[in-house]
């Protein structure tokens, strides 16, 4: 293998290319429109929940419309699994990496590593670079990070018991929502009660009543052009919130740096570490696609979510800010270097 022809490969396909471009361009637009007031202060927040309310869940939802069989399903169950299992050993591995720092701060900085911001931040990269499959895998990834997101990231924070709000934020937001359904619908698709549709070509075939994308395409199709909203209204989200705030306090502070340094950078490399070990004791194997989705997923800023917590909680609010600003900046510069280490590591064979 020769890590020079990869790279070079990799900045010559142009899905890729245009992928990373399109991210910093649009990103770099919404900075500016920030900075010259073109955008209001209110305009990240409006944006952001646009993004979380309509066009992620039109998204996720979309990704499960498609034809099933069991190597997919194989794959997005082993993706489940480990979706679940990385959070667990996060939990644990987190600890020491902070042992130095007092209980409170300590927490916030665990919290804030564990949690990145897979589905603001990651989803529309993802779907970006990988499609709509990859959007699909990346979608039952998350469901291990909303279930702890909601349960142990909130009582870590609150220093209180799982209360009823959080079961119904954990369970009842539009993105959870979409995403079961969707997965309900792909997993089962064949077993759901049957009708005949003619497929472009003429032929006709059988699908499950409930695969809009065929059954009923007059609302597929305006599900379509809202989920092509996730990306670019993500993106300038992140730009104009961004342009709102100041680099310089952040960079200067050493605790962010090393947080942002974990959360970027070691978190993905332990998920790499740990699925590679897998894959050659073949105790789970995953393809190159879905390791892909998961470094990007992993290699996510701080979650807004987690952010929330630290200020609502008063568990210190301005480093978890520092934090997020810091690490959503350096996200964004190793986005191609993700990208380039992920297709080195699938031309080694490791992965299907």
């Amino acid at each position: 293998m020769d890590i020079l022809q990869e790279i070079q490969a990799t900045f010559t396909d142009i899905k890729i290319v245009s992928a990373i471009t399109s991210t910093l361009f649009i990103i770099l637009l919404g900075y500016f429109c920030r900075k010259q007031k073109i955008f209001s202060d209110t305009v990240g927040k409006t944006l952001s929940r646009v993004v979380l309310v309509v066009a992620l869940p039109a998204l996720a939802f979309n990704a499960f419309m498609k034809d099933i069989d069991a190597e997919s399903l194989s794959e997005g169950m082993g993706i489940l699994v480990w979706g679940i299992v990385i959070y667990i050993i996060l939990i644990l591995v987190s600890k020491p990496m902070y042992f130095k720092y007092k209980r409170d701060r300590e927490d916030t900085l665990r919290v804030l590593t564990i949690f990145g911001s897979t589905t603001f931040f990651g989803i529309p990269i993802v779907g970006a670079i990988y499609g709509a499959e990859g959007v699909l895998y990346a979608s039952i990834f998350n469901i291990g990070y909303r279930i702890f997101l909601y349960s142990y990231g909130y009582i870590k924070m609150s220093g209180l018991k799982m209360e009823a709000k959080n079961m119904k934020e954990m369970f009842l937001n539009p993105i959870v929502i979409a995403t079961f359904l969707g997965l309900f619908i792909w997993v089962f698709q064949d077993y759901l009660p049957q009708v005949s549709v003619v497929a472009a070509d003429g032929t006709a075939t059988t699908v499950a009543f409930l695969r809009i994308d065929q059954t009923a395409p007059w609302l597929f199709q305006p599900m379509t052009y809202l989920a092509d909203l996730a990306s670019p209204l993500a993106w300038l989200a992140i730009g104009a919130t961004l342009g709102s705030v100041d680099f310089r306090t952040a960079i200067t502070n050493r605790t962010s740096l090393y947080y942002s340094f974990n959360k970027v950078i070691l978190v993905p490399v332990i998920n790499i570490v740990l699925l590679t070990i897998l894959a050659m004791t073949q105790i789970l194997t995953i393809s190159n696609l879905s390791l892909g989705t998961i470094v990007i997923m992993m290699a996510t800023p701080t979650a807004t979510v987690a952010a929330a917590y630290a200020i609502s909680f008063d568990r210190d609010a301005l480093l978890a800010s520092n934090a997020s600003l810091l690490s959503t900046i350096i996200s964004i510069i190793l986005i191609p270097f993700w990208i380039i280490i992920i297709n080195i590591i699938s031309a080694m064979g490791i992965f299907s």
